[in-house]
């Protein structure tokens, strides 16, 4: 384990730890887990650092591989990392591939809560990245599932970025999220909690308009990457965090099975952390 330091944002936060090995577990309600908390001091920062950690572990992937493979998250909460790291220094694109994280089934392309063209306009576009797989959820969806298994079957995920849903739900895995499955990508079903999200986030203007089904991809297949960074800020995640954290690892609370995970941080902000009984690493 090396602590890595950056002056540039020492104001924010005062280093964090990338893990080349598996950290030793902490004691978190008398529970051994693996998942490192950082406190930011404010939504910015959050996603900031995320990215900083998340540039750390692409770099040391093109450095050992000559190559490196990302999985990218969408939402509001991810605005402020995906600006951050299409900014990143010393950062080869031209060796990065890019796997998507979930799409919503019957949304074309070009609609305005696309997920494609949220990647495409905020990160894709801005980056030379080797190539990008996109989900397409408004066709053949069987074939699909077919083709992103294909895709991404033997292909080692190097980091994933995540966030984590105002019900706990861990890309768009709602609860009860399956855990079992070992399909890299699932067609599922989206909750009445998840749908409210998404239009309260603006992306629909009402609800009868959100869809009730997306590709995701599945838990295990998550749970496959190197390095997890899971940026989650705002208040009304609180709960959903403090679940996810604190709580028992559960399909109830889907992000909770990153307590498992021996290489994840989870970023949050004062918002989001308001609830949570422990200090962890704060900023």
């Amino acid at each position: 384990m090396r602590r890595v330091e950056f002056a540039s944002v020492a104001a924010d936060h005062t280093g964090f730890l990338y893990n080349e090995e598996p950290p030793a577990p902490r004691q978190i309600l008398e529970r051994n887990v693996f998942v490192q908390i950082v406190r930011c001091n404010n939504r910015e920062s959050c996603g900031r650092m995320a990215a900083k950690q998340g540039a750390v572990a692409i770099r040391e992937a093109v450095r050992k591989n000559g190559r490196a493979c990302a999985v990218f998250a969408t939402g509001v909460s991810q605005f402020e990392l995906l600006a951050e790291l299409i900014e990143a220094p010393a950062l080869d694109w031209r060796k990065v591939t890019g796997f998507h994280l979930e799409e919503y089934v019957g949304i074309l392309a070009e609609h305005p809560a696309s997920l494609r063209r949220y990647l495409r306009e905020r990160f894709v576009d801005h980056v030379p990245i080797k190539e990008f797989h996109y989900i397409k959820g408004d066709g053949d969806i069987k074939a699909e599932l077919a083709r992103q298994n294909d895709l991404i079957a033997n292909t080692q995920i190097d980091v994933a970025f995540l966030g984590i849903g105002e019900n706990g739900h861990l890309a768009f895995n709602d609860p009860p999220a399956d855990f079992d499955t070992e399909e890299p990508y699932i067609e599922v079903d989206l909750d009445d909690d998840c749908r409210n999200q998404q239009l309260g986030e603006g992306w629909f203007e009402t609800i009868e308009e959100v869809p009730r089904k997306a590709i995701s991809m599945s838990i295990r297949q998550i749970m496959k990457s190197r390095v997890i960074i899971c940026a989650a800020p705002a208040r009304r995640k609180a709960e959903a965090v403090k679940a996810c954290i604190e709580g028992p690892v559960s399909p109830l609370a889907p992000a909770s099975i990153l307590q498992e995970h021996k290489g994840a941080t989870i970023y949050l902000d004062p918002d989001s952390s308001e609830l949570l009984r422990n200090n962890y690493l704060a900023s």
